[in-house]
């Protein structure tokens, strides 16, 4: 209990300043989005470089991804069968299931479980995009291949689209350092202090930052409407998720950190690229963007509590 609750009090701090400097103006939209370039662009990289050029093949850790998949999966299908096989039903599954985990995954983990705990979550991070992305494309591409054959209009292969989005998963700037990280890794050879000081300095901005901006663009959220179908969504994301990683877990006979860490990870907020999906197909754009502000506030509460239990499984 003490390990969770010393990993979560800056977390909860930087969140908190974020919150306040978003609501009094210090830190508005433009700036907002200017950090997050900044954070997403050229602090993340140099961390999972510089992580991952001195990990092994054989230090990843593939059961527990596995089994997070796993989870994802079952509440992705279950979400397009409660809410239909179409544009909508596909946004929200992508929202139950697609977890922060750069934002504020990479902080969090780091804090509580160090770098044993960075190796496990980058190896969910270097597929996670690639998985989840790709699926809710396939899906969205299929919705607009029927939608346009049913209005009789001519529509893009889906084999080209979802083309693009495999690119783009691999050419991107959180999975492209990771996997060149990992290469440089395997050569056996130390970073130059030239080139892994300067990563270092970057990666340590991080987390503080990241944390800052999450806080800062909750400050910024408007729910409106939205809350009740918000919560829902935060619900699913923040609750059932874990729940369901623990319980596979424990069934498949998965024990300790690997655990400890996907349990967290499952128990993030949602991630911002569900709302990038949603512009891009033009639906439930007010639901995602208070489903993402919902859930992060409410992982003020969940993440705590699933810290403390990932720790009783370490």
């Amino acid at each position: 209990m003490a390990t969770a609750f010393s990993a979560l009090v800056p977390v909860l701090l930087f969140i908190a300043l974020g919150l306040f400097a978003g609501r009094i103006g210090w830190v508005g939209p433009e700036a907002a989005k200017g950090l997050a370039n900044l954070v997403f662009l050229v602090l993340s990289p140099a961390l999972l470089f510089r992580t991952m050029a001195g990990v092994s093949v054989a230090d990843l850790h593939f059961a527990p991804v596995s089994i997070y998949f796993a989870a994802a999966l079952a509440i992705f299908g279950g979400t397009l069968w409660r809410c239909g096989f179409d544009r909508r039903g596909a946004v929200v599954a992508l929202a139950n299931t697609f977890s922060n985990t750069v934002m504020i995954g990479i902080a969090l983990v780091g804090l509580a479980f160090g770098k044993a705990g960075l190796v496990t979550l980058l190896t969910l991070i270097s597929i996670h995009s690639l998985i989840l992305l790709t699926l809710a494309t396939v899906v969205l591409e299929l919705v607009v291949l029927r939608e346009a054959a049913a209005a009789g209009r001519p529509a893009a292969s889906m084999a080209a689209a979802v083309g693009r989005v495999l690119r783009g998963a691999i050419l991107h700037p959180i999975p492209l350092p990771i996997i060149v990280g990992l290469l440089y890794g395997q050569t056996g050879l130390p970073l130059p202090d030239g080139i892994g000081q300067p990563l270092q300095l970057l990666g340590n901005c991080v987390g503080p930052l990241s944390l800052i901006l999450v806080g800062a663009t909750l400050g910024q959220a408007r729910i409106g409407g939205q809350l009740r179908g918000a919560l829902r969504l935060a619900l699913v994301k923040n609750v059932a998720h874990p729940a369901l990683v623990a319980g596979l877990g424990l069934a498949f006979g998965l024990r300790g950190l690997p655990l400890a860490v996907m349990v967290t990870t499952a128990a993030l907020p949602i991630g911002a690229n569900v709302f990038m999906f949603s512009q891009r197909y033009r639906v439930a754009e007010g639901l995602v963007t208070a489903g993402v502000a919902v859930s992060t506030a409410l992982a003020l509460v969940t993440v705590p509590i699933a810290l403390l239990v990932a720790t009783a499984l370490l």
